[in-house]
């Protein structure tokens, strides 16, 4: 192979015979590859080079093998042959090419996730990127450190029900809860399930990245659920996921009048829609029309087949009639004023409602107000 001659020479080839050290052949052996790596190959050039690799990759010493693993990591050199060969090998060197290598397929990193190594799932977890499937394996299959690392790995893509699973199987895991927090962004269902199980370090993770408030957040860790997921749907409006969001409630038995009520008074009119739709077991489209559509009698038969308690039927009322007059004045797009002018007025025609609830919606409305005071003071 004459051209690698200009970059390697005599005496580097000559220190790939086994009767030098390892040490010199460890060298000479991250000189040939890095050499390799970098030059421009012809398809020729670069199947004779291939079949350097896989001599290399037979070498009895460690040292060799994990000097051919480290140089070509990343390379798109390394044939797959190759890589699941070295990936089979000791861990010093199988966990550079688990890491990086594209060589591999999901398929073969599924199966190596499957075989249950811990530190090989955790270094496959802390790839530049993870497909779907791969982290679905990872969470199924693998250990707790494998399990937290793909969660804290913003490259893997991390569908819901994965993070959900991996809550499920690590209850108990700091590590987990904590790199489920510090994603940069978590489904609201799957926020809701992490502040349930709050930590110093997780708590301060949910505020920082997913705008949740310490009160919040402490209200949550202390059990107060209803009130806090009555939080949360503020604080996630404009999430496009409302309906996985409501489906997570109704599974776990959290979705009800209540939560529905207290939110309707504080003008989340998408999740009171999405809510009734998935207790009535109807679709979001036709819930809408019946809300806001079908006369006076719609919004009464969705409530009854969503199995509203009929005593709360004028609360629910008041709170569409208010909504569609501050729909009108054109408030909608402004939320702060929509949510102040909806607790006022909601209030102001004292519904029926249970105490709870009423005494929930004004706490939220003093506590408006006193946000608010600073700024009308400010503006002054």
């Amino acid at each position: 192979m004459t051209f690698a001659r200009p970059r390697l020479t005599e005496a580097d080839l000559r220190r790939l015979s086994k009767h030098e050290t390892p040490d010199a052949r460890a060298t000479a052996t991250h000189k040939l590859c890095r050499t390799l790596d970098r030059m421009p190959l012809s398809e020729r050039d670069r199947a004779a080079a291939q079949d350097i690799v896989r001599l290399l990759a037979a070498d009895a010493v460690e040292l060799v093998r994990r000097s051919l693993s480290v140089t070509l990591r990343s390379s798109p050199l390394l044939p797959r042959d190759v890589a699941m060969k070295l990936a089979a090998d000791v861990e010093s060197v199988a966990l550079p090419v688990l890491a990086e290598s594209p060589a591999f397929t999901d398929e073969d990193l599924i199966e190596i996730v499957r075989r249950g190594a811990p530190e090989r799932q955790v270094a496959i977890a802390q790839r530049p990127k993870v497909a779907a499937r791969v982290t679905g394996a990872i969470i199924a299959f693998g250990a707790e450190p494998a399990v937290a690392a793909v969660c804290a790995n913003d490259h893997a893509e991390t569908p819901e029900r994965a993070l959900s699973l991996a809550l499920q199987r690590f209850p108990k895991s700091p590590a987990v809860a904590q790199a489920v927090a510090a994603r940069s962004a978590v489904p609201p269902h799957i926020v809701e399930q992490l502040v349930g199980r709050l930590e110093g370090a997780v708590r301060e993770q949910l505020i920082k990245r997913h705008g949740l408030s310490p009160e919040l957040s402490l209200r949550l860790a202390a059990g107060a659920r209803e009130r806090a997921t009555a939080d949360i749907v503020d604080q996630i409006a404009d999430a496009r996921d409302l309906a996985a969001f409501a489906a997570h409630l109704n599974k776990l038995k959290r979705l009800n009048a209540s939560l529905l009520l207290r939110a309707l008074a504080r003008g989340q009119m998408t999740f009171f829609e999405h809510g009734l739709a998935e207790l009535a077991g109807v679709p979001h489209s036709r819930v809408c029309i019946m809300v806001h559509d079908a006369g006076p009698l719609g919004l009464r038969a969705v409530c009854e087949r969503a199995g509203l308690p009929t005593r709360l039927f004028a609360a629910f009322r008041t709170g569409v009639d208010v909504w569609r007059s501050l729909q009108h004045e054109g408030l909608l797009a402004d939320r702060e004023r929509l949510q102040e002018r909806m607790l006022q007025r909601f209030l102001t025609q004292r519904p029926y409602a249970p105490r709870e609830d009423l005494e929930y919606l004004l706490e939220r409305l003093d506590r408006r107000e006193d946000d608010l005071r600073p700024h009308h003071a400010n503006a002054a």
